[in-house]
């Protein structure tokens, strides 16, 4: 007995194709450190907003202060860590560095620049979030 199998590369460009149905990644727990609590959930609310349909993004919680971050970090397990303008780099960086030594090397940390938010206004913080997430959450 033959059998023959036949392939074809004939397409019909007349059907439509169906729309892109990719799932956002995530969803990722985030944990913000702003001594100014409702500006962070506020901005960070107009962040997961606009980028709803690439990345489901939880702010699971806020440290007001260096000396929450432990406690909030433990409570939440978060995957990402926000640091907000208010702090300098060494703080940014002591934070990062606590909230890493509760949760593991990977922790995503991001620190926004030093005064952003005071020289910049709150569109310009919204920007810069939104234009390094990508590195941040796939890289």
């Amino acid at each position: 007995m033959n059998i023959f199998v036949f392939y074809s590369s004939i397409t019909n460009h007349n059907i439509p194709h169906k729309m892109s149905t990719t799932k956002p990644l995530g969803p990722f727990k985030l944990v913000t450190v702003n001594t100014a609590p409702e500006r962070a959930y506020r901005l960070i609310g107009r962040v997961v907003e606009n980028v709803k349909d690439k990345y489901t993004i939880i702010h699971a919680g806020n440290a007001d202060s260096q000396e929450q971050v432990r406690e909030v970090v433990t409570k939440e397990q978060p995957d990402v860590l926000f640091t907000a303008s208010m702090w300098t780099p060494e703080e940014a960086k002591s934070i990062h560095a606590e909230a890493k030594e509760i949760m593991g090397p990977q922790l995503k940390t991001f620190a926004l620049p030093q005064g952003l938010q005071v020289s910049r206004g709150p569109d310009a913080v919204v920007e810069f979030i939104e234009e390094n997430l990508p590195a941040l959450l796939e890289g």
